[in-house]
């Protein structure tokens, strides 16, 4: 028994709930909660909520329909980020890789900062908006 409440997974706002899913999904090597699966009949797919975990079951993400949201416009505060995740990767080779795969699945580049000899780091929206990094870092 803990003696304090533990995280369960963050949650995200997107007006393409499984649009979103779907990225993150692939972007993060996760999978859909069982019953949370796109429709296999090709019926209409109305997913408002959907959960993905991590290759040993733990949920990491969940992704929440919201059709009026306001996409951010960091750096501007017009419409603040509401989220930011951070992901490490172990080198500058595969920071590399992870921004080429980032922006293959629909990831826009804000910021590049992968020459700073301390923390080298990319900053990319999602395709809702949503800012999340890219950094080198060993822990």
């Amino acid at each position: 028994m803990s003696d304090f409440p533990v995280p369960m997974h963050t949650a995200v706002d997107a007006p393409d709930c499984r649009g979103l899913a779907e990225f993150y999904r692939e972007l993060l090597g996760l999978h859909y909660r069982p019953g949370d699966e796109p429709p296999a009949d090709g019926s209409d797919d109305d997913a408002d909520w959907l959960v993905l975990l991590d290759p040993a079951g733990r949920r990491v993400l969940a992704v929440q329909e919201k059709p009026d949201m306001k996409r951010p416009t960091w750096p501007s505060e017009d419409v603040s980020m509401q989220l930011h995740m951070d992901f490490r990767v172990p080198t500058v080779e595969d920071l590399e890789r992870h921004r080429e795969r980032a922006e293959s699945l629909g990831a826009t580049l804000l910021h590049d900062r992968s020459g700073d000899a301390t923390e080298p780091l990319y900053v990319f929206a999602d395709p809702a908006g949503h800012p999340f990094c890219f950094l080198v870092s060993v822990g």
